[in-house]
């Protein structure tokens, strides 16, 4: 038998390749850095040829580090997706990533009606705000925010996105918001999922590009946070009906003017196109999609639950 190259080092050589740093590549995978340096200095003196330059608080790949990465990475591609396709075949299990905002809004009140249906599927729920990679991370499906366009992958639309403006009620009556003229008093809250409020403005008030520029605002990283805000009479939020559900249900938001601006984005369940589901992912896809058309009974926001 040939000799084998020790293989904890070249999974340690893949992470800090792509990555670019021997700390992402520690991070992502739960060691210190100085693990990482020590498994590619192993796989260097087994080479006997330098893989990275060495500098302080940098590494810098070699001439001939790249050239042997970008012999072995489709090989390592190729055992990661093998690996993952017969693990998959023997597990009733789905992992699931989300946008948090989804997540926390749409799927976390309906969760528990999913696993009553399907008592049998383990269910692993992530949530991020970056694109998943289907080749390293470990994941299933994932719900995206997108336009709906990417040849590799499988893509089923859950619904079309349109932003909306709501308050408090005691917020409108404060502010006395009869049009949308009347938010040149207000607190805009903006955030980075929906980012539409000069969009909003221009097409549904007679407001100047001047007036709307001078209205105050607050920016969120998070809807979550723009929401909370919007609750607490902080301003108004322009947001997705889907993720304000709760908060219309129980009065603690409304929305004003009735004036709905259509996005391009919406929310799509996606997975790699060349993957096999498994059935379990398929009772989750099918489960997303009726759940998403409102064939199912409406939420009951008090309690969490459908009735």
């Amino acid at each position: 038998m040939q000799p084998i190259p020790p293989m904890k080092a070249l999974v340690a050589l893949e992470a800090a390749m792509r990555l670019g740093s021997f700390t992402l590549a520690a991070q992502e995978l739960s060691v210190t850095p100085g693990a990482v340096g020590q498994q590619i200095q192993k796989l260097e003196d087994w080479l006997g040829v330098a893989l990275f330059v060495r500098q302080i608080r940098q590494v810098t790949p070699t001439a001939a580090g790249r050239a042997y990465f970008a012999r072995i990475q489709p090989a390592l591609r190729e055992i990661i997706h093998a690996s993952r396709l017969l693990r998959e075949r023997h597990s009733k299990g789905v992992r699931l990533s989300m946008p948090p905002s989804f997540a926390a809004k749409w799927f976390a009140p309906r969760m528990a009606d999913f696993l009553q249906v399907h008592p049998g599927i383990a269910l692993s729920l992530s949530t991020t705000t970056t694109l998943v990679d289907f080749e390293y991370d470990a994941v299933d499906l994932a719900v995206r925010y997108f336009d709906g366009i990417d040849p590799h992958l499988a893509v089923q639309l859950l619904c079309t996105d349109e932003v909306r403006a709501y308050c408090s009620p005691a917020y409108a009556k404060k502010r006395k918001l009869k049009r949308p003229e009347d938010l040149q008093s207000a607190t805009l809250l903006h955030n980075t999922l929906h980012p539409h409020w000069r969009s909003w403005l221009t097409r549904f008030s007679s407001l100047a590009d001047a007036q709307i520029e001078a209205i105050n605002g607050i920016q969120f990283d998070q809807s979550l946070m723009a929401i909370e805000a919007a609750v607490r009479a902080q301003g108004m939020v322009l947001t997705s009906p889907i993720l304000v559900e709760a908060e219309l249900a129980e009065g603690a938001l409304v929305e004003l003017f009735g004036k709905a601006l259509q996005l391009a984005n919406g929310y799509y369940l996606v997975h790699p196109d060349t993957d096999e589901l498994q059935p379990a992912m398929k009772s989750l896809k099918a489960w997303m999609a009726e759940r998403m058309t409102g064939r199912s009974a409406p939420l009951d926001s008090s309690r969490g639950t459908h009735r």
